[in-house]
């Protein structure tokens, strides 16, 4: 989830799935397939593959966000496949197939972005282009919010986090702004945070070298720290191997350097223990043509490999 999707315009709310054609082109269902799509969103991916599928597929989608289950229900509803749509996170893939009933599984697709609709909602608090309540938690059933990592957390262990889940440079100095505001009132909002960073860096949004906001690395560090975003996605890498049939794909499109790297070296070890028989060797990039329709997909990487 990476620095395109902080952005949000005005068509916000309609999400067009990244690389749909690419993975079209690559990956070849039964009409009696079962697929989990891992982060099921608005569905357009899961329509994209459902549509293939006939009476005797089935399609199991996973989310946290419950618009997006309700989303999803209505884009996919009039598929002749079965479809099973389950409020859970992805690092419990194997619980909840289980749950089902199904052993094994023909493909496994997972895009790590945010939907469009996720940015454009307020509540979450997830993007700085409009002054919301600092929250940030995808599943508001977690206990967490990023307004509670801001204000409690020290000023060492601040710096840390946004170096580690951000990769910013700045981190130490970023922390300690925090800190130094937060002793007159505490942060609330996102405009706060947004406005405190923009500070710290000596540069207002929209102004240097580069067109990144001065605040996205540190947004990107509380969202991945609040959701526990690269745990979960280490424990669905883990889990994928036992639950594809033999010559089963996974495909995962991820949106920044720690999460790719995550893809990356999993899908190389289960190669080298020939688990996986195959791998793309290079990330899937999208194409110029996709970036100018879809600016969200600039930052996307996929990368897809086969069971042995």
């Amino acid at each position: 989830m990476g620095f395109a999707d902080l952005e949000v315009n005005s068509s916000a709310a309609e999400h067009i799935p990244v690389l749909a054609e690419t993975l079209a082109e690559r990956i070849h269902l039964p009409t009696d397939g079962v697929m989990v799509d891992a982060t099921i969103g608005q569905g357009g991916h899961s329509f994209l593959f459902g549509r293939n599928l006939g009476p005797e597929g089935v399609l199991i989608g996973l989310d946290v966000d419950k618009d997006s289950i309700r989303r999803a229900h209505f884009k996919l509803k009039n598929l002749l496949c079965r479809v099973i749509l389950i409020r859970a996170n992805f690092s419990q893939i194997g619980e909840q197939l289980s749950e089902q009933g199904i052993e094994k599984v023909d493909f496994i697709l997972a895009d790590l972005g945010l939907c469009s609709s996720q940015l454009a909602d307020a509540g979450m608090g997830l993007s700085f282009q409009m002054d919301s309540p600092l929250d940030m938690r995808i599943d508001e059933r977690l206990k967490t919010t990023a307004a509670d990592i801001v204000n409690k957390t020290d000023e060492k262990a601040l710096a840390d986090l946004i170096y580690k889940f951000g990769e910013d440079r700045a981190s130490r100095r970023i922390a300690r702004f925090i800190v130094g505001y937060r002793q007159g009132r505490p942060i609330t909002t996102t405009g706060q945070l947004a406005a405190v960073v923009c500070k710290a860096l000596y540069r207002p949004a929209g102004k240097g070298k580069t067109k990144i906001h001065p605040a996205t690395r540190t947004f990107q560090a509380l969202r991945i720290a609040v959701n526990n975003e690269l745990e979960n996605l280490e424990k669905l890498l883990s889990s994928v191997p036992g639950l594809l049939k033999k010559k089963g794909q996974v495909a995962v499109i991820s949106y920044h350097s720690l999460e790719d790297r995550l893809v990356k070296n999993s899908f190389k070890q289960n190669k080298q223990e020939n688990i996986y028989s195959d791998i793309t060797k290079k990330p899937i990039v999208p194409s110029r043509q996709e970036i100018a329709g879809n600016a969200r997909a600039r930052s996307a990487k996929l990368r897809i490999a086969q069971k042995s």
